[in-house]
């Protein structure tokens, strides 16, 4: 193809298990299991970082948080940073952003803690650049003007989480009649709710109508966008980015009530004592979630009916999510454009959801929020599924590889092109994750500052600052139960040895490096 279209969907806070084409028998996922029945599945599909902004700017610009600088949720990507959005633009490309970004903490700002004495850096660019996503600028009429946000040349932004609805998202939704007190809520058990369920506030049915939740905007909005980019004639890049899963779980209307509580199955590892455990882990685990720090704290999966409630509230969440990718598909379909779109659907890390009797995600490095749902669809290309490993490092430069562009300087990543043709090709054989919090120094926290985990075709271990190890099996112990540390000598020093491998392998030298004319 000639320049394809690009869709990428991303939503958020979604595990690789929370789809019907990855085996959950129990979530409807129609449209995204007909997406993954005409593309191909990565079932070994990791992130490179497990919280939002380093994973997110990492698929932008395939760079480990490490190199590209986002390595807490704390700091904006760097305005000067390339990324694919940049590529594809320059290529002739319309490049629309609609939904969440989290490029930039706008949402996330309460996480910064200031260092003593001076920056590393001097910062020159105009003030404001880095608050963009700030919901306060998006209250009024008088809305930013931004022409290009890292590469897209339009964007929409969906900046909250649940039923906290700002940015354009909030503009559009008082343009249909909304009222702003159901809007403009806090993040706390006052916030307005037309039912709760269960003790947990984060649990609860908004008091607006499901037409105005985030999930359509990004839908609506995203179609809107693909009609005008395909009547100018133009190919396009459209990355449609759902704040869904991520909690409060707040489906609207219907979606509400998908799902009853006392359906859901429990987690088998629902009891896991977490013997020989990061202290960080068994600590998370006592938090009860009616005691949490503030709204995004890691907690313990103390009380079952919690548990069965957060899997019945998600699970509509997801519902929702994949009848508006199936609008948006069908959009593309009767645009005449399928056979010309390359789609893309992941999301950026996952959530424990009760594993290993924990709650949310952070600083938790098992599979519920390590591992992400991956299809890729290439027109023309056979269907398939691959358990070749994976990485949302990969995902920049396989969309320039599939749009005949040729990668950037810096890119750490590896195009998947290879399995796209190949299901048993192989294009790496591990995958580093990177996890850091730099508050922790500052702070003393109890919450290691550094954790790094190398997952292999067999294994997953993990070590962090504190010098706490784990050690698993994947192919044995697929619910990571049993650690092997001081068990097997042979794995723990082999993987000790890859991953420092690793490590060397990922230090960037690419930043003001010289680049030809």
């Amino acid at each position: 193809m000639d320049r394809p279209n690009v869709l990428f969907i991303c939503t958020d806070q979604q595990r690789a298990d929370h789809a019907g084409f990855m085996g959950n028998p129990v979530v409807a996922t129609p449209n995204l299991d007909a997406l993954a029945a005409t593309g191909m599945v990565f079932e070994n599909a990791w992130v490179s970082n497990p919280v939002c902004m380093p994973n997110r700017s990492t698929m932008m610009t395939g760079r480990l948080p490490s190199a590209h600088g986002v390595v807490f949720n704390d700091r904006p990507l760097e305005w000067e940073a390339n990324t694919y959005p940049r590529m594809l633009r320059a290529a002739g490309y319309r490049t629309a952003l609609i939904g969440k970004s989290h490029l930039q903490h706008g949402m996330s700002a309460d996480t910064a803690v200031p260092a003593p004495g001076a920056p590393v850096r001097a910062d020159l660019r105009p003030p404001g650049w880095d608050h963009l996503e700030h919901a306060e600028l998006y209250r009024g009429d008088d809305l930013p003007e931004i022409d290009d946000f890292y590469g897209f040349d339009h964007v929409e932004f969906a900046i909250d989480h649940g039923a906290r609805v700002s940015g354009h998202h909030l503009r559009w939704a008082l343009a249909k009649g909304a009222r702003l007190e159901d809007l403009d809520v806090p993040y706390g058990p006052e916030a307005p709710a037309r039912h709760r369920e269960g003790p947990w506030w984060q649990i609860y049915q908004p008091p607006y109508e499901e037409d105005l939740h985030s999930t359509n905007f990004v839908a609506e909005r995203s179609i809107a966008f693909i009609e005008e980019a395909a009547a100018q004639g133009r190919p396009w890049l459209v990355k449609a980015s759902f704040p869904d899963p991520h909690h409060p779980m707040t489906p609207p209307g219907r979606w509400f009530e998908r799902h009853r509580p006392e359906d859901m199955e429990l987690p088998a590892t629902l009891d896991d004592p977490l013997d020989g455990a990061p202290a960080h882990l068994r600590r998370f685990q006592g938090f009860t979630p009616l005691g949490q720090r503030n709204w995004v704290a890691p907690c313990g999966a103390t009380d079952p009916r919690i548990v069965r409630q957060a899997l019945a509230a998600t699970y509509g969440m997801i519902e929702m999510v994949d009848d508006a990718v199936g609008r948006i598909l069908d959009t593309v379909d009767r645009l005449g454009l399928t056979g010309h779109t390359v789609v893309v659907f992941t999301s950026d890390h996952g959530d424990m959801m009760g594993d290993h009797g924990l709650l949310l995600k952070g600083f938790m490095h098992y599979r519920g929020t390590l591992q992400v749902p991956l299809v890729v669809r290439v027109p023309g290309r056979m269907p398939g599924r691959t358990a070749a490993l994976a990485s949302t490092l990969d995902l920049c430069p396989t969309i320039l590889d599939l749009v005949g562009l040729a990668p950037f300087q810096g890119i750490q990543g590896t195009t998947l092109r290879p399995i796209l043709a190949d299901p048993a090709a192989v294009v790496r054989d591990h995958v580093l994750i990177e996890d850091d919090l730099p508050s922790a120094e500052l702070t003393g926290s109890f919450v290691p500052s550094r954790t790094r985990t190398l997952i292999t075709d067999r294994a997953r271990y993990t070590r962090n600052s504190k010098g706490e190890e784990q050690l698993f099996d994947l192919a044995a112990d697929r619910d990571e139960m049993i650690d092997l540390k001081g068990l097997d000598r042979d794995l723990h020093a082999s993987m000790r040895a890859r991953m420092i491998d690793a490590m060397m392998a990922a230090d960037d030298m690419a930043r003001e490096a010289p680049t030809a004319a």
